[in-house]
């Protein structure tokens, strides 16, 4: 039997996953609502193919349970936040997982950490966990991180398709994980060490970071001189080794925009690159303020209450509203104590902030201007009803003309 532990955004996909592929599952997290919902027939979240991945998990005899189980493998997907002051890892909910499989595990368990870490994470804070709980790692207890390489939106997609890294200290433990793993994974999974295991992802989000960095950074650039960077990124990427990306409102989710921090935290002086794309990208949401407040001049719109943000998830299509660059602007805002401003997300269905709006026909007719923040389906398939609005669109998927972008 497998015991998941966390069932957010990664767990319950790879514990459904798991299960629905022939092995023996219990999903485990504190959140009794969460679990008492799961136990009740509802996904806790929208994902594309979730609810078909859950019956089937569900006919098959998964488990959801608050309590951790005995048994001898357990996977642990529990958030990994950073702390903003240090921008070090904040390790405690992992500490707290791992406290607590200590508590019930039996000799020859596996503890598979599949949390996005810093290198040295196992190190640091898990192995001490497990030997002063009276184990000897390597022979009463086994360690791997297999790191998750999932994205909200095509969560199902590529928990199948993509390739995984499974780090071990010892190659039959690595072995062992890889196969639980392909009993789903169709992709390439490699096996290492657990410190290259570590650094490996982190290294994957800090690429991907400082490129988007360098799309933003050109952005501004284009935008201090008069100059239009998205023909501009458009003739570029015509050179057969050149792939610039798109500039956008910032960067948001629980990876790209935490992960870097690890590197910039735990090695200072030298992540330098690293740190610069960091502060570019954080900049941005402060940078389409700045453009909502020229625009507004220029256009003779006085009043921020009828300016209306178009999206709170950090991607299209999701509802994932973790580090989005709309809360960053908002909390810009509180900053220069202002406020009135609306915002609109179809797949939002609760109030998370104020002037929240749930239907967009309500949201189109209280604001004069629409600034796009999210490239959400629906704004693409009902782009017509923008038509008379002030546009600023930071994603460039507006078809209307005499639009603003960044």
């Amino acid at each position: 039997m497998i015991n998941v532990i966390g069932l957010g955004y990664i767990g319950l996909p790879t514990a459904l996953m798991l299960a629905s592929h022939g092995m023996e599952v219990v999903g485990t997290d504190y959140n009794k609502e969460l679990v008492t919902q799961l136990n009740t027939g509802h996904t806790t979240f929208e994902e594309r193919g979730l609810d078909e991945l859950f019956k089937a998990a569900v006919n098959v005899g998964i488990k959801f349970s608050h309590e951790y189980q005995k048994t001898d493998m357990y996977i642990v997907a529990v958030p990994t936040p950073y702390d903003k002051r240090s921008k070090k890892l904040d390790a405690r909910y992992v500490v707290m997982a791992v406290k607590e499989i200590m508590k019930v595990c039996p000799k020859g368990a596996t503890v598979v950490l599949e949390s996005t870490v810093s290198p040295g994470t196992v190190e640091k804070y898990i192995r001490p966990i497990v030997e002063k709980s009276g184990f000897v790692t390597g022979r009463d207890i086994h360690l791997a991180h297999a790191p998750e390489r999932i994205i909200p939106g095509n969560m199902v997609y590529e928990l199948k398709h993509n390739a995984r890294t499974v780090g071990a200290d010892d190659v039959k433990i690595a072995e062992k994980v890889k196969k639980i793993y392909a009993s789903f994974c169709e992709g390439e999974i490699v096996t290492t060490d657990i410190r290259t295991a570590e650094m490996t992802k982190v290294v994957e989000n800090t690429f991907r970071d400082i490129n988007i960095a360098y799309a933003n950074e050109l952005a501004k650039i284009c935008r201090s001189d008069n100059m239009d960077v998205y023909e501009i990124i458009r003739i570029a990427n015509k050179h057969p080794r050149v792939n610039v990306l798109s500039p956008g409102p910032g960067v948001g989710g629980h990876c790209i925009s935490v992960d870097p921090w690890f590197l910039v935290g735990d090695y200072p002086g030298l992540a330098n690159i690293i740190l610069a794309a960091r502060k570019i990208n954080d900049s941005m949401p402060e940078f389409v303020l700045e453009r909502i407040h020229d625009i507004m001049r220029e256009t003779g719109l006085n009043d921020v209450s009828r300016v209306g943000l178009y999206g709170l998830t950090y991607k299209e299509d999701v509802d994932d509203i973790r580090e989005s660059p709309t809360l960053q602007m908002l909390d810009c805002m509180k900053k220069h104590l202002a406020s009135g401003i609306k915002i609109y997300d179809p797949w939002v269905k609760r109030d998370v902030v104020a002037n929240q709006y749930h239907e967009f026909e309500a949201f189109l007719r209280d604001v004069d201007m629409v600034v796009i923040l999210v490239g959400h389906s629906e704004i693409r398939e009902k782009m017509e009803m923008l038509r008379g609005k002030i546009i600023l669109d930071t994603r460039k998927i507006c078809t209307l003309p005499n639009i603003y972008t960044l």
